[in-house]
Parts: structure tokens; C-alpha cells; sequence
């Protein structure tokens, strides 16, 4: 029991939709999302690495990763938007640890390999655009960041400086200059790099 005299301990009421446990990092809902992705990641390893086009590839690439303390080689599936010569994803899972900055990564993307040079973004001013391009060309990827918008259209800074905080970034894939003209490559008997 407590006297009088000493002050109740604090219960902190979480924000709706962000329910937290005690030593947990991420909020419910996300590590809730993330466990509903890892089921669904199997089948779309499946389809995103066909030879062949699909549907799903105009929003959603295969990213080949080695695991950095592991050295497992494995495939993860991400939606990604392109903006000119560059595609932008999302970074919210662990995925992105494994990433190393300069170092080329094998993507498939429309049933054929490109290579990428991943660039992790993590200003929150550049996040706070480079999110507002992806979802304006793909309204989907708010639901999946998670971030809400205030009244004035702008996302709500403090949640994401918290999602920052978490390890959030945006990833700035930059394809490798013989990806960017697939069409001239592709030509019988062309040599891309010749005379």
C-alpha cells in the first residue's frame, strides 16, 4: 500500500491504434502488419519472380538481400514507386538493415533482373516529400506507412519523427545506367556498350 503522501505512479493511455506493450519498440498495430506480411510475402515471392510481367509488378518489386549478420541470401518483396530514373519504397521493416549505401542490389522487377544502388533516406523534411510523391502516385502507401495527415494535408510530425526514431526510412533506389534503356539493349544485334 502507499500513504498519503506519495505521488501515484503515471499511466500513460497509448494513441489510438498505436497500443504499445511493455519492451516492445513498435506499436501493435505495426508489428500486427508485419506479421500479416510475412504470410503474404510466400505467394508474392512466387508470382514477382516469374520470367514474365505481371500485374502485381507495376507496384511491388523482388529485392535479393544477404542478411548482414547471417549471410542468408533471400528475396523481399516491396512496393515501389518510380520517379524518373530512381524508385522509391517505403523502408519500415528490418529488410533494410542489409542494405549497404553505394552497393548495387539485384531488384526483378517486370519479370526481368535490374541492378540498384540503394540510398537510405533519413531527413525528415526529404521522408516528408519523398512520402507525399510516392502516395500521390500510389494512394496504398499511406495505409502502410501509417503516418496520419493533419487538417492542413501535411503528415503529423511527431508521429513521424517517432516512426523515424523506430528506424523508418525511405529508400531511393538508383537503377543502373544499362537498366534505364532496356529497349536499345534488348535489340538483335545491338552491343549496348560497343562502337
Amino acid at each position: 500500500m502507499t500513504s498519503l503522501d506519495e505521488t501515484p505512479p503515471v499511466i500513460q493511455t497509448p494513441i489510438k491504434g498505436s497500443a504499445t506493450t511493455e519492451g516492445s519498440k513498435r506499436p501493435l498495430s505495426r508489428r500486427l502488419q508485419a506479421r500479416f506480411m510475412s504470410v503474404i510475402n510466400v505467394p508474392m515471392r512466387a508470382f514477382l519472380g516469374l520470367p514474365f510481367a505481371t500485374p502485381l509488378g507495376g507496384r511491388l518489386m523482388l529485392v535479393s538481400l544477404t542478411g548482414r549478420k547471417t549471410g542468408k541470401h533471400y528475396r523481399q518483396p516491396l512496393s515501389y514507386v518510380k520517379q524518373g530514373n530512381v524508385l522509391l519504397t517505403p523502408g519500415g521493416g528490418k529488410w533494410k538493415l542489409n542494405l549497404r549505401e553505394g552497393e548495387q542490389v539485384r531488384i526483378r522487377m517486370r519479370g526481368r533482373d535490374v541492378l540498384a544502388r540503394p540510398d537510405l533516406v533519413s531527413d525528415i523534411d526529404e521522408i516528408e516529400r519523398l512520402l507525399a510523391v510516392m502516395t500521390a502516385a500510389n494512394p496504398s502507401v499511406a495505409s502502410f506507412v501509417g503516418i496520419p495527415k493533419r487538417p492542413d494535408g501535411r503528415l503529423d510530425r511527431i508521429r513521424l519523427e517517432a516512426a523515424i526514431r523506430y528506424g523508418f526510412r525511405v529508400v531511393r533506389w538508383h537503377l543502373a545506367e544499362t537498366d534505364l534503356h532496356p529497349a536499345s539493349a534488348r535489340r538483335v544485334g545491338t552491343d549496348p556498350g560497343g562502337d
